[in-house]
């Protein structure tokens, strides 16, 4: 149950290294995802896009919250504050918060990114402990992916099969994800039956899944790429999460409606 909320955005944390090709959201926009942990409601993921400066550059404040819930909250409690500041033009993020209490597990770390020098500046706040990292170009937090891919999903040039990659720090590491896509799905939700774009990351085996295939997750076909499901096969158990409610996007919704 390590890393709970993680998952939930780990789901989405490939992409390309290009520039943003289209806007698939804007400020206000947030999220409320259901999260299922075996015959448990686990817990509520929500995620929420607003607009500030750091420093004196425009960007995104992007805050995501993650709590467990009823009868899991009783032996394995989960609060989890993820944030991301990315640059409103490029995507690309200065500073990166991950403060999570997941039964104990906990972390309190503050990164900052340095695209001009390549560098990462970890502020590990537990033990007051600074240290930096090289990092290679065009290179993504946990969060910053997730908003990173809905502005680089190309559906014109989608086909099934086709990989795409993204650098990613976590913590003190970097790692090279790949995304497959598997092809197009409509799905049942609670908001009706929706036109989905399937894909598939790997992962690494043995540290949180089963194996490098053991996550599968749906976005919406249309303009927003809103991630709409997720299923995971963990190292014990099972993980489903859906999307529950939402509000401000910057497109229609595109809803199946017979």
């Amino acid at each position: 149950m390590k890393k709970l909320f993680a998952i939930t955005i780990l789901f989405c944390l490939v992409g390309t290294a290009q520039l943003y090709s289209q806007q698939a959201f804007e400020e206000g926009e947030w999220f409320k995802f259901r999260i299922h942990y075996g015959i448990f409601n686990a817990s509520y993921a929500t995620l929420e896009v607003d607009e500030t400066k750091l420093g004196n550059k425009p960007v995104y404040h992007i805050k995501g919250k993650g709590k467990s819930t009823g009868l899991l909250s009783l032996f394995f409690k989960v609060d989890d504050d993820y944030q991301t500041y990315i640059d409103k033009r490029t995507g690309k993020p200065y500073k990166f918060i991950r403060k999570i209490n997941e039964g104990g597990y906990t972390k309190d770390l503050e990164i900052d990114f340095d695209h001009d020098e390549n560098k990462a500046h970890v502020h590990n706040k537990e033990n007051n402990q600074r240290q930096s990292y090289s990092v290679p170009n065009n290179v993504h937090d946990m969060l910053s992916a997730f908003y990173y891919i809905r502005n680089q999903i190309d559906t014109d040039g989608l086909k099934p099969g086709k990989e795409m990659r993204l650098n990613m720090f976590i913590d003190d590491e970097n790692l090279d994800f790949k995304l497959v896509f598997l092809g197009r799905e409509v799905i049942k939700t609670k908001f009706g039956k929706l036109a989905t774009l399937k894909f598939r990351p790997y992962v690494l085996a043995g540290r949180v899944f089963k194996e490098k295939e053991s996550l599968t997750f749906w976005v919406s076909d249309d303009k927003n790429k809103i991630p709409v499901k997720i299923e995971a096969d963990l190292a014990v158990g099972s993980l489903d999460a859906d999307l529950d409610a939402y509000k401000g996007l910057k497109h229609q919704f595109s809803i199946i409606m017979n």
